[in-house]
């Protein structure tokens, strides 16, 4: 079983722009806060996310947001972050009851600071390697 198999069959996957600072500061802060272990992360910019961005029917090329991939199904932009947030500790799961806020609304938000991201936070010249806290958390 190829490990695109496995992920796909039983793990969520968390696909993230790997240059913008914010992006990568929120998955670092997912990791310090002790978000499951059944939660991938891998830079959307990879081979392996073009991979699973297919799988699911979205494109691969030019995804300029948080996609959360669980089996057959995605979550994109502030519904992806929210979804997340539930497999955090407490206090930090409280935030996913954000999730039934109307789509128009957070996504409203959410558009506003990705728009703005490289801007107010900063890119990173190539895709950055943050430290996992195990072994194959980052495809």
């Amino acid at each position: 079983m190829s490990e695109f198999t496995y992920i796909r069959s039983t793990k969520q996957v968390i696909l993230y722009d790997g240059v913008c600072k914010l992006c990568n500061a929120w998955v670092v802060f997912l990791l310090r806060k002790g978000v499951s272990k059944d939660i991938r992360f891998s830079a959307i910019q990879s081979d392996i996310s073009k991979a699973i961005l297919k799988s699911v029917g979205l494109p691969e090329e030019n995804i300029r947001t948080i996609v959360l991939v669980k089996q057959d199904m995605y979550w994109l932009r502030a519904g992806a972050i929210f979804r997340v947030m539930a497999y955090l500790p407490w206090p930090w799961k409280i935030l996913s009851v954000m999730r039934f806020l109307p789509r128009f609304v957070t996504d409203s938000v959410y558009k506003i600071v990705a728009f703005n991201r490289y801007r107010l936070f900063g890119r990173f010249d190539d895709i950055q390697i943050i430290k996992a806290d195990f072994p194959q958390r980052f495809l």
